[in-house]
């Protein structure tokens, strides 16, 4: 399950390079822009080289970081079991967190290029809102995507994606609480750490 909410993530963050105009809004503004930085990304020739995929990467992580409040992602994917942690755990988890996030799709990234987005609607309530897409695959496959921001400062920060109906931040929680009340909070670290470094390792 968690392979296929992260391949859908690579495909409509990275993969986009049709997005069609049908709904505009100041959050959905916010949200394509976004989208459109990581395409301009993954199109770049210089970042086609293999030499700079290091180069590449750092990018992504810069663009993406700009909408995606990790921090928060990485609270609500935790759940009950955040409050147990130490200010040190909370920090170190928040950083695994979003290594696995940021780099699960960035080597299946360019695999996804005739994708089309269609932004449907946002609905805004109070410091939270909520953008609604459906993404076209070449083969006419349709899914849809919701983001779901809340309002940090002056910006409007995604604390979860949407996909088909199920979030992304809730199956994390799901796989995260499972190993944690059966292996113990140190065996998700451990795995978490293996699986960066696993992802870094050239």
């Amino acid at each position: 399950m968690r392979k296929y909410f992260v391949v859908v993530l690579a495909m409509v963050l990275a993969g986009a390079v049709l997005s069609a105009q049908a709904f505009a809004g100041v959050v959905t503004d916010d949200v394509r822009k976004t989208v459109d930085q990581v395409v301009s990304i993954v199109s770049s020739p210089d970042f086609k080289k293999s030499k700079n995929e290091a180069k590449k990467r750092v990018a992504l992580k810069s663009a993406i970081g700009r909408i995606f409040s990790y921090g928060e992602m990485a609270k609500r994917s935790l759940g009950v079991h955040w409050k147990a942690r130490s200010k040190a755990e909370q920090k170190e988890f928040v950083s695994l967190f979003s290594t696995l996030l940021e780099n699960s799709y960035a080597g299946k990234i360019e695999s996804y290029n005739n994708e089309k987005i269609v932004y449907t609607g946002e609905n805004i309530n109070g410091t939270y809102a909520e953008v609604k897409s459906r993404v076209i695959t070449a083969k006419r496959d349709e899914y849809t995507l919701d983001y779901r921001l809340m309002r940090e400062g002056n910006r409007w920060m995604v604390y979860d994606v949407v996909i088909e109906g199920v979030s992304l931040v809730s199956n994390y929680r799901s796989q995260f609480n499972k190993i944690i009340v059966n292996q113990g909070y140190g065996e998700l670290v451990k795995k978490l750490r293996s699986k960066s470094d696993e992802i870094k390792a050239p």
